[in-house]
């Protein structure tokens, strides 16, 4: 039996001297504290998450707004009823038509009559086709003018125009003939020898004429230069058709 007032020694169990060591020890990592450090980190770090693709959706088309159609146009009316008060260049400007009171005139002259400044209430005038007509009619009657080369060959075509304008006889060859034999085609050419010049006038231009027969012969509608291609020519021609019967009969001087 063991003795009394002694105390006995509780021994220690080798594990539990292991642990106090190892906690007492310099390392102060035990490989049971390792453990739970390393796992207490893979608990606290986030889980990367997969990165996520977002498809690029196509960009909404506007909204089409349907086109407005074209407001229709009204047809200029083809008619019109004189009232009273109207003229022809009144109605003409509120119609617009082309050529004005002249064009509407002369298309509706059968029912208008012989004076355009009379028109009768009640009237029916034609405003569209026949009005064009009419316009179209009347710029085809004018020619436009006709311009000439200024040479000898222009000149004498351009006094051809104007002789047949007036009824005056005479050709192209009889006209260049009678200019080449007088002044070789120099329309400043001028006598100042003979019994003409002598006596204070003489002989000027292509066709060698005194300013007293140029004048009493002269055309209108030409120069009254007699220096002049065309006006001379003409104004020789129209006296050598006087005296000869035409130009063309004139070979020598006349």
């Amino acid at each position: 039996m063991p003795g009394h007032g002694k105390h006995r020694r509780p021994k220690q169990r080798p594990i539990t001297r292991k642990l106090a060591f190892a906690g007492t020890g310099g390392a102060a990592l035990a490989l049971p504290l390792i453990g739970a450090t390393t796992a207490g980190a893979a608990v606290g770090q986030p889980v990367a998450s997969p990165a996520v693709t977002t498809a690029a959706l196509p960009a909404a088309a506007p909204a089409t707004v349907p086109a407005k159609a074209p407001a229709a146009k009204t047809a200029a009316p083809s008619t019109y009823s004189v009232a009273a008060g109207d003229t022809l260049s009144k109605i003409a400007a509120q119609h617009a038509v082309t050529g004005g009171w002249q064009a509407l005139y002369d298309s509706n002259r059968s029912v208008i009559g012989s004076n355009p400044s009379v028109i009768r209430p009640g009237t029916k005038l034609s405003l569209g086709a026949a009005a064009k007509a009419a316009v179209a009619k009347a710029k085809a009657a004018v020619k436009p003018a006709t311009t000439y080369p200024n040479n000898l060959d222009g000149w004498i075509r351009e006094s051809l125009a104007v002789m047949a304008k007036h009824g005056i006889p005479g050709t192209y060859n009889g006209i260049y003939r009678n200019v080449m034999r007088e002044s070789s085609g120099n329309p400043r050419a001028i006598n100042n020898w003979d019994s003409n010049a002598a006596a204070g006038i003489p002989s000027k231009g292509l066709l060698q004429v005194i300013d007293p027969t140029f004048r009493a012969y002269h055309v209108p509608g030409t120069s009254t230069d007699s220096y002049d291609p065309v006006a001379n020519i003409t104004a020789a021609c129209n006296y050598a058709a006087a005296r000869y019967g035409s130009i063309d009969n004139v070979n020598g001087p006349y």
